[in-house]
């Protein structure tokens, strides 16, 4: 399919052009005869649904892959990467949604990976600590780069992925997703930073489903979908409207746009989860909060405001030094994640991949891990009511794929959020945490998963969800609840908030309780390493 551009939006000056680019895994087409043009010192979006084949595009011109038809062009000459150093070589950098980084290596470490500068044969620490300075500054990023990379939050991580590129002296940078795990004043940083290089005359592929950052900073945008280009044009001259309906091949109406729901109180006057001035060494201080069969909960709060780390105490991951977690009146005793799932708790962690996902298991495998011992007979799994319950969750919650024996590996994004979500449906839980559940997932998803969370609330489930995008948070909540270091500093009900730009401020404005680093993570210091 070809590259459906008008003259009056095709670069003068071409950085990056590919033509009639294919490629399959295992029988299934991913791209179908993609053409694709960046300009030099442009920022072009690269937008599409979970599955649409942005990565797939990015990862040949990166050299990840190589196509089985077409032609790559960089700087005018044609191009063969075989690897990811050619890549390279060649100026080309490119930061994947799924981190590359060594977490027991110093932040300086990881920007300088493979290419330390040395001395006399050895490492050149000094050097190396005084070069990732010097891009983190212009970055416009406050970070220690002798810094341990574990102690560090998501956020960090993701910043020093850009570093490392930046280090490689790249004039093409790929940028994957790269806001999803940063906040609101991080990704101001980064889109400064963006703008600084495109004045240098860096070319930027920007790939996002996130339509504010599109028009904020980005020139033109390609939309793929099933593998093809579908539109392709100066954002200036696209609605978002258009650009939604070319994402998921349909006009979207309202969005993400909030519905009051009507959560019934308890019969008895008991709460489902009761937490009562709940403290713990991983920074959650004196918390109290009460949640109701059927209500949806929200978790504001900017990273290092104690979200994830309520979400691990809740979940028996990480023990309490004080207070008390009551279920339906009745303390919880909950002190590892196996007694909270008997319990009736279910975590959805913010790391699919290495927290929520055994990658290299199928998704039959991964839907089934929860309720293994639900399905034996006589010591043994019963594979027939494994295959239908695996069939009505795939069913349910729409997950695509061509078969359930497929790696999970191999699914896109969106779906592997999808079946994350979907293992803890056969058994029911009564409360189900939901940790940044449409990080990185493209608008349709993100409308599917929205919904799915009203219908579980209305089966009455308690629901408490997390999440950085507040237009998000207030489209789903019956309730938010607004941290900060630790601390519930503000308790609203959703019809009490005006708009995204109230919860902005109250969610920026909230008194600080204690001291808090800069560094600090959103989970504690044995988070598990990515």
């Amino acid at each position: 399919m070809s590259e459906a551009t008008s003259e009056s939006s095709a670069p003068s000056t071409v950085a990056v052009k590919m033509r009639g680019i294919s490629k399959g895994f295992a029988g299934t087409l991913v791209l179908r005869e993609v053409d694709f043009t960046l300009g030099a010192g442009e920022v072009h979006a690269l937008a599409g649904g979970n599955g649409a084949g942005k990565s797939t595009l990015m990862k040949i011109l990166q050299g990840v892959y190589r196509p089985d038809a077409g032609t790559v062009w960089v700087g005018g000459r044609e191009m063969s990467f075989g690897s990811l150093k050619a890549a390279e070589a060649a100026g080309i950098g490119m930061v994947f949604q799924e981190f590359s980084l060594v977490p027991t290596l110093t932040v300086a470490r990881n920007i300088f990976l493979n290419h330390e500068p040395s001395r006399f044969g050895l490492i050149d620490d000094p050097a190396m600590l005084r070069g990732a300075g010097e891009i983190l500054a212009g970055m416009g990023v406050e970070l220690d780069p002798a810094a341990p990379l574990h102690t560090l939050s998501t956020g960090y991580w993701q910043l020093t992925e850009i570093a490392k590129a930046l280090a490689l002296d790249a004039r093409i940078l790929i940028l994957d997703e790269p806001t999803a795990s940063l906040t609101r004043t991080e990704s101001e940083a980064l889109f400064a930073l963006i703008e600084r290089l495109k004045g240098q005359g860096v070319s930027i592929v920007y790939i996002s489903h996130r339509m504010d950052e599109i028009y904020r900073i980005c020139d033109r945008i390609t939309v793929l979908r099933d593998g093809g280009v579908v539109l392709s044009g100066l954002v200036a001259e696209l609605t978002p409207e258009q650009i939604v309906a070319a994402v998921v091949g349909r006009r979207m109406e309202n969005v993400l746009e909030w519905e009051e729901r009507a959560v019934p109180a308890a019969e008895d006057g008991v709460p489902l989860l009761e937490v009562r001035n709940l403290t713990a060494a991983n920074g959650v201080t004196d918390v109290t909060f009460a949640l109701r069969a059927g209500e949806i909960l929200g978790l504001a709060g900017l990273m290092g405001s104690g979200r994830s780390e309520l979400a691990r105490l809740l979940f028996g991951i990480d023990k309490p030094s004080s207070g008390q977690v009551l279920l339906r009146g009745q303390p919880a005793g909950i002190t590892n994640p196996r007694l909270a799932i008997a319990k009736g708790i279910a975590l959805v962690p913010e790391d699919r991949r290495q927290q929520g996902l055994v990658l290299e298991h199928s998704v039959r495998d991964n839907l089934l891990l929860p309720v293994l011992g639900e399905l034996e007979d006589i010591g043994l799994v019963n594979d027939r009511r494994g295959d239908t319950l695996v069939a009505a969750i795939i069913d349910r919650l729409q997950i695509k794929l061509s078969s359930p024996k497929r790696p999970v590996r191999l699914l896109s994004g969106g779906n592997q959020q999808k079946v994350v979500i979907g293992k803890w449906l056969g058994r029911e839980p009564d409360v189900l945490i939901l940790d940044e559940p449409t990080a990185g997932v493209d608008i349709g998803t993100k409308t599917e998963i929205v919904a799915q969370i009203r219908e579980l609330a209305d089966t009455g489930k308690g629901i408490i969800i997390i999440s950085s995008e507040l237009a998000e948070l207030l489209a789903v909540s019956d309730r938010v609840l607004v941290l900060r270091r630790g601390t519930v500093t503000a308790d609203l009900d959703r019809r009490e908030i005006a708009d995204e730009e109230s919860l902005q401020l109250a969610v920026s404005s909230a008194p600080p309780a204690r001291s808090e680093s800069p560094q600090r993570d959103e989970r504690s210091a044995d988070a598990p390493h990515r």
